[in-house]
């Protein structure tokens, strides 16, 4: 008689990620030897900044390879500050800081620590998957608000937000610029947010991961430089996707010290701390690169540019994403079973709407090459999927 283990609540109230789930099948059809477009995966098809490396492997020669303190490095830490300073967040010291290994890890982190059992979590939708994982697995309800109808502009959606939040609502998550979307919300947008947050006494997560990819001029606002939101704003950022750093497993948020304190007996439990030449990497990273970065954020707008007048050929309207790097297609209503149609038929990987809570639209990133990119549309078109 086999041993079947008793899984627990908590794990079985969500499901494997659906961004993961289609790269797998991309995987699966590209091991079979077919030539797979895979525009499903967030990831940069840059390679990390040389700078970076270097710093990375010469911390490694100096020793720092070892265990560090578990909320990060004092250098990492100061740099970040500045960062965050510079950003106009000047309510931040690096006693408010933690670093994590990965964004993820900073998120899951923030939801422990502030979501207990039936807190409600109020989500923008379409919303990054892990956000509804992470609440279900603290514990909390879910609240939503769909932004789709207003071509996912947050704005016009206030009027929406504010009967969807109550007393009741304990934490939203704000994700601008924003994945799947794109989106860059307005001032206007955020003070609407923020009035809220104040009347109804809630925190924010301000998912920042996207801050520094944004086109046409656009200003991406942090939330917690708002009058009233300095204490109630947990801003979150990392390293992977505008450093190009995915596999490097670099993050951090920053709070105020209460929520620090208390997370930081989470980190110390759990993953210890971040890995230590991949702090030291990151000073270099914040310090050393914005050339680098330019050139990576002015090359994602030249491919979000083509990849929006190739849908306009094939007379589809897509939302112009304002930062990020993905577009949201409109496809029928059936947007699992047409990412199922366009790997299978066209071996090109998108991802479903539904598990962001917008059915009837695909995401696609364009973290990938301007060849690739019309490759994947002329397939989708010549599949009859456009």
């Amino acid at each position: 008689m086999s041993y079947e283990p008793p899984f627990s609540d908590r794990i079985q109230r969500v499901e494997p990620s659906a961004t993961i789930a289609i790269s797998n099948l991309a995987a699966e059809l590209e091991a079979e030897g077919k030539d797979v477009v895979d525009l499903s995966v967030g990831e940069p098809d840059f390679d990390t900044p040389e700078p970076i490396k270097r710093a990375a492997k010469d911390a490694m020669d100096a020793g720092h390879v070892g265990y560090t303190s578990s909320n990060g490095i004092p250098p990492l830490k100061e740099a970040i500050v500045e960062k965050l300073h510079a950003d106009g967040l000047s309510q931040y010291g690096t006693e408010n800081v933690i670093v994590t290994p990965g964004g993820k890890q900073a998120l899951y982190e923030v939801f422990q620590t502030i979501i207990d059992d039936g807190d409600e979590v109020a989500l923008l939708d379409p919303a990054w998957v892990s956000y509804e994982a992470m609440a279900k697995l603290a514990g909390g309800s879910l609240a939503r608000v769909d932004t789709a109808a207003h071509g996912f502009d947050l704005e016009p959606a206030l009027g929406d937000l504010a009967e969807t939040v109550s007393d009741d609502t304990e934490l939203l998550v704000v994700n601008s610029p924003g994945n799947p979307h794109g989106s860059v919300y307005s001032r206007e947008a955020l003070e609407g947010v923020r009035d809220l947050a104040v009347e109804h006494d809630f925190a924010v997560i301000s998912d920042e991961i996207y801050k520094e990819i944004t086109y046409d001029g656009v200003e991406s606002i942090s939330l917690g430089t708002l009058e009233g939101m300095e204490d109630r704003t947990i801003t979150l950022n990392g390293f992977s996707k505008a450093y190009a750093m995915t596999g490097w497993r670099l993050g951090y948020f920053a709070a105020p010290e209460s929520i620090v304190e208390q997370a930081g007996k989470l980190q110390s439990h759990s993953v210890t701390c971040a890995v230590n030449f991949v702090q030291h990497a990151g000073v270099t990273a914040l310090e050393d690169v914005d050339e680098e970065i330019e050139e990576m954020r002015a090359a994602f707008e030249e491919r979000r540019d083509m990849l929006v007048d190739l849908f306009a050929e094939y007379d589809k309207d897509v939302p112009v994403p304002e930062g990020a790097f993905y577009v949201m297609l409109p496809v029928r209503d059936d947007d699992q079973a047409w990412a199922e149609d366009a790997v299978e038929q066209a071996q090109v990987a998108t991802v479903p709407g539904s598990p962001f809570g917008t059915p009837g639209y695909v995401r696609l990133s364009y973290a990938a090459s301007k060849e690739r990119l019309r490759e994947g549309v002329e397939r989708l078109a010549e599949a009859d999927l456009l």
